[in-house]
């Protein structure tokens, strides 16, 4: 089982970065790979989301749980065109002592298919950091 854990700094309260982050169906908005979210619900009523990535492909993403009050959600992914398998993530936003800024980790567990473990851990870290890169941008920090 291989795993990813990306954290990043941001300079404003953690509230304002779950208002951005935080909905299940509102990757589109910030990480610039992702160019359309579509919310879909499943049989018994399961939330997933059908992300359609920049390059053409698709990932389908069903939502595992969401707590606003504790700023995280997690996920599983049922279809993608990424080296992995049996994908489960999690995304945090905690607020720092100050008040002022928040920490955002997403982290991740999976197993490579299709590529060497080494190879499928690089992509997951690089979309992550591409991510938090651009959070970084939208909130100057």
């Amino acid at each position: 089982m291989a795993k990813v854990q990306v954290e990043t700094t941001l300079h404003v309260p953690a509230s304002a970065v779950w208002n951005m982050i935080g909905g299940f169906n509102e990757l589109a908005r910030w990480h610039p790979a992702v160019v359309k979210s579509d919310e879909v619900k499943e049989k018994g009523g399961i939330t997933a989301r059908r992300l359609t990535l920049s390059d053409g492909g698709v990932i389908v993403a069903q939502l595992e749980r969401h707590d606003d009050k504790a700023r995280t959600y997690s996920y599983s992914v049922v279809e993608t065109p990424l080296p992995v398998a049996g994908y489960r993530a999690s995304l945090h936003v905690r607020e720092a002592a100050d008040g002022h800024s928040c920490t955002v980790a997403w982290i991740s567990e999976f197993e490579p298919s299709g590529a060497p473990e080494g190879e499928a851990i690089k992509v997951i870290r690089g979309l992550y950091e591409v991510g938090f890169d651009n959070l970084r941008k939208l909130f100057g920090s």
